[in-house]
């Protein structure tokens, strides 16, 4: 009784899907995407503190 089956979260999709629209939901995991997308960029492109100078090589 502890875990939801596949049943159980097909159900909550379509209610989910229903009450919202598949338009609005279609747009909130664009919006999403982006956001995770640009957050990447923002890491990778960040320059690393982790390399060390030359004044601390010794």
């Amino acid at each position: 009784m502890g875990s939801l089956s596949i049943w159980h979260w097909l159900i909550v999709l379509l209610i989910v899907a229903v009450v919202f629209g598949t338009k609005k939901l279609r747009g909130v995991g664009q919006d999403l995407g982006e956001a995770v997308k640009s957050f990447k960029n923002a890491i990778n492109d960040s320059p690393t503190d982790d390399k060390p100078t030359e004044d601390n090589k010794k």
